[in-house]
């Protein structure tokens, strides 16, 4: 996907996962240790749900729990009961075969303390309609395969478990990277669409030059209609992605990869052509390529082939992963054009809706009772694989004893980056084209301000929101609003760059008549 070329249709399918909120999730600690006092101990990452239970904070308030190994037995019958009885014990399980809720309403049938869900994953917390299970009571987390496998190694058979949460601050500084990474985003997007509409008008003067820059307006302007189209598209690729998750996530991983590197390459080659030096070029058959062009492509395809292999280590892969996904809204941003106010307010007030109904209606519609969003945040059905579409930032927590969990992130979908941005960036070619920057400014604030509101609203809620639920509203009116008291409400709604047009178009036949008119009285 070049600078100057419209983005396929299948890497537009990526904004069909506006905001992965994350789920009601919490760590907490398994600390493990040997039944003899010179046994040593350990600790190790669990998660559950904290709306279910409610563990101590701290280790000295943790009750000890012996813990028994199930994890041959399905426990999906009150016949899996082993006949020394599981009473009192931490009993883990295997994931799979029946509902989680179902193994824990069989354990606590046993008088168990806990049910510990041994998975290859263990990012997000056990879920599901807890209505339909109201006579469970016992504790339900999840632990790593990995974890217990190094629990039996390093402890052996008899190990006893306590299980606390220590407390978490209130605020979360990760939100502040999170918060300039995307009003750096979007207003870097939009400030580079307007330099494409500034040096698209002063190629005004050539009359080859301007039916070329038509055929590109054409080729990258989203009509109302096409916006349309493109939300229901949204819709349906939310759908398939729901029920195909296990084939489709693949599919999206590659389109990421491809699109990510793409647009790696052009915000870095736009930086590249600016620098005199080093402009050395091979020819070959009649064109020319500059070879570091050659050398910075292998590197954006580099970056993108190592994020893909390691995409699921923890430690590191989410720089990768934010490097290519800054760069995929930067170019979407500054490549797709909305021609007016008018397809902005259609486009983000559809997706404010679809992203509404798919994250607060759909958990009435699914069997579950977990919206769309949600699951596949999580990976519908226990897939461990994740959808590459947000910005990942891990929290900071190497000082503390959580430092032993899979590090929590904090996430934005580049939804909530891409949709306002189109926006600001329609407000800076708006700008161009009257001489004026208030547009571009007030969005870009008004961006901000909802940024912020919405992490406000995290922070009191403790529960993952949906961004656009709070930036659609705060840039719709602020433009709306600027546009008013500046009495080009009427010229906002339906664009100014085809009356410029128009104007050009009209002061170039003007001068021509005129020269016509001259060579006449000479002759």
């Amino acid at each position: 996907m070049g600078s100057q070329r419209r983005p396929p249709p299948a890497v537009a399918a990526l904004l069909s996962c506006l905001l992965l909120p994350l789920t009601a999730a919490q760590d907490a600690i398994l600390h493990a240790s040997g039944n003899d006092d010179t046994s040593p101990s350990k600790d190790y990452c669990m998660l559950y749900n904290p709306l279910w239970t409610v563990l101590p904070s701290t280790l000295e308030n943790a009750t000890s729990v012996n813990l028994m190994n199930l994890t041959t037995t399905p426990l999906c019958n009150i016949s899996d009961i082993p006949p020394d009885g599981i009473k009192d014990k931490a009993v883990v399980v295997q994931w799979g075969t029946c509902h989680t809720l179902v193994k824990a309403r069989i354990a606590q049938k046993g008088h168990a303390k806990a049910l510990l869900v041994a998975n290859n994953s263990v990012q997000y917390p056990p879920s599901g309609n807890k209505s339909e299970f109201h006579d469970v009571s016992i504790l339900i987390a999840f632990i790593n395969n990995k974890d217990f496998k190094d629990m039996k190694q390093t402890l052996g058979n008899n190990i006893t478990v306590k299980m606390y949460s220590p407390s978490w601050p209130d605020f979360d500084y990760t939100m502040v990277v999170i918060f300039a990474i995307a009003v750096f985003t979007v207003a870097l997007g939009g400030y580079w669409s307007g330099l494409i509409e500034l040096e698209n008008l002063k190629a005004m003067t050539d009359i080859e030059d301007r039916d070329i820059r038509k055929k590109k307006e054409d080729y990258l302007t989203f009509s109302p209609l096409t916006v349309v189209i493109f939300v229901v598209t949204c819709c349906v690729m939310m759908v398939l992605l729901y029920f195909f998750y296990k084939w489709l996530v693949y599919v999206m991983i590659a389109i990421f990869c491809i699109a990510s590197a793409t647009s790696l390459y052009n915000c870095l080659a736009a930086l590249i052509r600016k620098i005199p030096c080093g402009q050395c070029k091979i020819i070959c058959r009649d064109k020319s390529i500059e070879i570091r062009l050659i050398l910075l492509a292998g590197f954006c395809i580099a970056i993108a082939v190592v994020w893909a292999v390691f995409r699921n280590e923890d430690r590191w892969a989410w720089i990768l992963q934010d490097i290519l996904g800054i760069a995929f809204c930067l170019n979407l941003i500054k490549t797709m054009k909305l021609p007016n106010f008018k397809s902005c307010v259609i486009l983000l007030g559809l997706l404010l809706l679809y992203d509404v109904f798919f994250v607060f209606i759909t958990p009435f519609i699914t069997k579950n009772g977990e919206s769309i969003m949600v699951e596949l945040a999580a990976g519908p059905f226990g897939n461990s694989e994740k959808l590459p579409v947000v910005i990942r930032v891990p929290k900071l927590i190497y000082f503390s004893i959580m430092s032993v969990c899979f590090m929590p992130v904090s996430i934005l979908g580049f939804g909530d980056i891409i949709v306002p941005g189109l926006l600001i960036a329609y407000c800076r070619r708006f700008d161009i084209q009257i001489g004026s920057s208030i547009y571009y400014i007030s969005t870009t604030i008004a961006y901000a301000v909802g940024m912020i509101l919405t992490f406000v609203v995290l922070v009191l809620m403790k529960k993952g929101q949906p961004a656009l639920l709070y930036l659609v509203p705060c840039t719709l009116i602020t433009a709306s609003v600027v546009a008013w008291r500046r009495q080009e409400m009427k010229k906002f709604w339906k664009g100014s760059s085809y009356q410029v047009m128009d104007h050009l178009d009209s002061t170039t036949n003007e001068e021509n008549q005129g020269i016509s008119g001259e060579q006449i009285i000479q002759q």
